[in-house]
This record gives structure tokens, sequence and C-alpha cells, in this order.
């Protein structure tokens, strides 16, 4: 029986009408390449090929209400391509912002779980919308959270996406099987049964170990702390970017140069990590000031970790982690000095609590986050104090050149969900020496997104004068 984790039930749990928990990567697709030519059909025939080695494509949620434990993953026996593949023309003039409004429909949208969570958007029409402007249709593929988060996604992407043009057909993987409603009910009583005990044998002694943890790392840090360790809540600055959501959705793109971040990497000794949290800060800074609405603390963003644990059977394995962007130094150097000093001391506290600590209790206790995040919103605690200023993740891809179904990529962007008290997410991933960058938000609170997304260049060149 494959049940889901604490941790992808809270992905479930975290979902409300405003809040949808849905996800999308978008593919930029030089066409050109595909064996034989592009057409939509031949497309669908090369994606029907690949199904068989996406066991995740084929596999849908199943529950009952008499299951006091998590949901579990079956087969869906009526599974149709059909039904999670679409074509689209994209409306004129085709450009990239004409591209992004349908991508934020798309991830402002909740996902049907009656199917297997997914679908793909065939985006056909498309004039200038890569930056590199190589590629002439896009593809949007659309997860609910609970399916990947972003290395399961990139695991995923791997078995859909090749380094050859035209590779061989894939081995096939075998599904997650078909379970009875009565047996997810009575291994559910079972679980339940179970979690006293490990919440007594795991999480208590665990919770403890961290303290003791804790305190060492503290005092060999001169005392110094990331915001939200060790019992201290983050304490954000307010910004036109947190309050409670909509279910309107905007979204934005951009496409940096790796080999420029990589030489700003070298010249100050730091992370391309902390290059590109630099370069976003700079952004987010000018986008402010721009507004009379730069707060006089830096901006806090709150980012994922990837927990990689092959013994957990779970398809979302992470910690957070908050850590200090320094948007309130107007030099570039210090800024990015500072934002490497924060993220050395963060990884250090990320060791002392251990990475799967969070995992643990959502185990133990698949609700607990959302139950505080109804509470945030209905307190009105979320557009009073925030807890952090925006979302950030970064996200390592291949380094060489890959083809999706045939095609070409020459960009893939992320667009990630948005929840109340945070109306701004950033996703960065790395594709064949590029940084692709994209942008989502809820209008309401961030009106102009392509502003923010048009400065982040520019915050690049910052930080390159900057390097000398």
């Amino acid at each position: 029986m494959h049940r889901l984790s604490g941790t992808d039930t809270h992905t479930l749990r975290m979902e409300t009408p405003e809040q949808p928990m849905t996800a999308c990567g978008m593919f930029m697709l030089d066409t050109s390449t595909m064996p034989g030519g592009y057409s939509f059909e031949a497309f669908r025939d090369k994606l029907s090929g690949q199904i068989a080695a996406l066991p995740e494509f084929r596999m849908k949620l199943a529950d009952s209400a008499l299951n006091l434990d998590n949901p579990v993953w079956v087969d869906d026996p009526y599974f149709d391509l059909d039904h999670h593949l679409h074509r689209i023309e994209l409306p004129a003039p085709g450009g990239h912002r004409e591209l992004a409004e349908l991508a934020a429909r798309l991830v402002g949208e909740r996902m049907d779980r009656d199917r297997p969570v997914w679908d793909m958007w065939v985006v056909e029409g498309l004039v200038g919308a890569d930056p590199g402007l190589q590629a002439n249709v896009a593809l949007i593929l659309r997860m609910q959270h609970v399916l990947a988060d972003g290395p399961t996604a990139l695991n995923i992407f791997s078995r859909l996406c090749s380094t050859e043009a035209d590779p061989p057909p894939p081995e096939p993987i075998a599904g997650v099987g078909t379970v009875s409603t009565r047996r997810i009910v009575l291994d559910g009583l079972v679980q339940f049964v179970c979690k006293p005990w490990y919440l007594i044998k795991t999480l208590l002694s665990a919770s403890v170990a961290v303290l003791f943890k804790a305190r060492k790392v503290r005092r060999s840090a001169g005392d110094k702390t990331v915001p939200g360790w060790f019992g201290r809540m983050p304490n954000a600055p307010r910004t036109p970017f947190n309050g409670n959501i909509t279910k309107s959705r905007a979204a934005a793109y951009v496409q940096l140069d790796l080999t420029d971040v990589k030489v700003i990497k070298d010249r100050f000794g730091v992370t391309v990590n902390d290059v590109m949290l630099a370069v976003l800060s700079g952004a987010l800074r000018r986008f402010l000031l721009d507004r009379n609405a730069l707060p006089q603390a830096g901006l806090l963003a709150m980012m994922p970790v990837a927990v990689s644990d092959p013994a957990r059977a779970s398809r979302n394995q992470f910690a957070i982690r908050v850590t200090g962007l320094h948007s309130d130094m107007a030099d570039p150097a210090e800024r990015i000095e500072a934002i490497a000093e924060m993220s050395s001391l963060a990884k250090q506290h990320t060791s002392a609590v251990g990475a799967s600590l969070l995992g643990d209790w959502l185990q133990c206790v698949p609700g607990l986050l959302a139950i505080g995040a109804r509470f945030y919103k209905w307190s009105g605690l979320s557009e009073r104090r925030p807890v952090y200023n925006l979302g950030i993740s970064n996200v390592r891809g291949a380094e060489t050149q890959e083809y999706l179904l045939g095609a070409a990529i020459t960009g893939r962007y992320a667009f990630g969900p948005v929840v109340h008290g945070c109306g701004l997410q950033m996703v960065v991933m790395s594709l064949n020496g590029k940084l692709d960058i994209g942008l989502v938000c809820c209008p309401d609170l961030v009106s102009d997104l392509w502003d923010l997304a048009d400065g982040i260049p520019a915050a690049l060149l910052e930080l390159q004068t900057a390097a000398g």
C-alpha cells in the first residue's frame, strides 16, 4: 500500500479556494529538432509512449470518510491521456506577457482529485515569448504539489526528457497497484493507533536532542542566529507583498546567463545560491524604493531545503529555512557578503535541527501547519505580522542540452503556489548554462509583477559592476 506521508498530506490540507497548491513547469521548446517535424498529433504519440515509464502520471488519490490516517495512491483504472493533454493557441500577439497570463491562470486553478493530479498544455502560436528567441512552442506541465516537490519533479522530468532528440523507448515502470476501501480503512486504524507510540519514541526524544544541539551551535556562532530557529519567531517587516490573497494570479519570467553569475560567485568567494539571493534582493529593493515602500528592516525569504532520505516514502521531502535578504543595505557588495554569512549560519542551524524533524512532526500530525495557517488568516495576523515576505526556491537542473519528446528545451520556468500572508513566490531553475526565474503573485497585492521581473537583469548588472 502506497500511503501518503504526513508532508504529502500537508500539501492537501493547505489547499483552499484562494490558495490552490498547484505548481506549473513551463518548457520553452524549439521543435525544429523533432525527428519528422512537429505536429500536435506526433507530440501526443510520443508522450503516449512515455507514459509507461511515468507511474506518477497514472496514479490518483484514494480515501474514505472512515480512514483515520492519510490517503493512499492507487492506479487509475480509467486513465485516459486525452483527459490530461490539452492544446491551446496563444492569443495575439503571442508574446511573453500572453504566455505568462496563461501560466498564471493555470497555476491559480485547483486540480481535479478524482483523476491523476496533473495535466499538460501544449501552447502554440508563440511569437517572441522565449527570451532566447528560439522556441516556437511552449509546454506547461501542471501538478498538484502532493505529487512532487522540486527534486521529485526533476526526477519526473528526467524520465520525460532526454539528452537525445530521438532516444530509444523507455523501460516500463510498474504502477502502485490498487487497494480496496476496506483495506485503506483497516490499515488507517492501525496507523492511527500507533501514532502515540511514534510521538513518544521518536518525536519527543528528537526534539529534546535538537534543543541541546541548538545551544552548542548558538555558542559556536557567538550567539548569532537566523530568523525562525530555536524558538525565535521570524518577524518580517510589512510590505505590499504581505496580506490575504485572493483567487487571482499573475506570473512573469526572466532568463539570466549562468556564466555571469559564476563570475560574481568567484569574485566574492560565495555560492551560486548566495549570488541569486543577492540579485533578487537587489531587484526587490529597487522595486520597493520606486514605490516608497522599502522597509527599514531587511526582507525575509522562506526557502524550502531539499531533504534526501530514500527510506521515506514521501513525494515531498523538505525542511523550511527563513533567511535574511539584507535589502536594507544599499551597497551590493556589502549585501552579498551579509547574505553569504547568513546562509552559512543557516546551514549550521539546519544541520543542528535535523532536516527531517519537520517531516517527523507532520507524519504524526499532518494537519498541524494547515490549522496554524488558517488561524493565521482568521486572526488577521497575515496582514499585520508577516512571518516572511516572500518565498524563494532554487532548484539545480541539468548542465547539458535536454530534449522534451524530441524538442530542444531552451528555457524551463517554474511557478509555485502562494499562500495567505505571502503573495509573492520566486523559483530559480538552472539548465544548460542558463538560470530561468519564474515569478508568481497575487495581483491584488502586487499589481505590476513585470516591473519586478524586468529589474532582475539590472540587479545582476549592479553586482557585476560591484565585482569589478
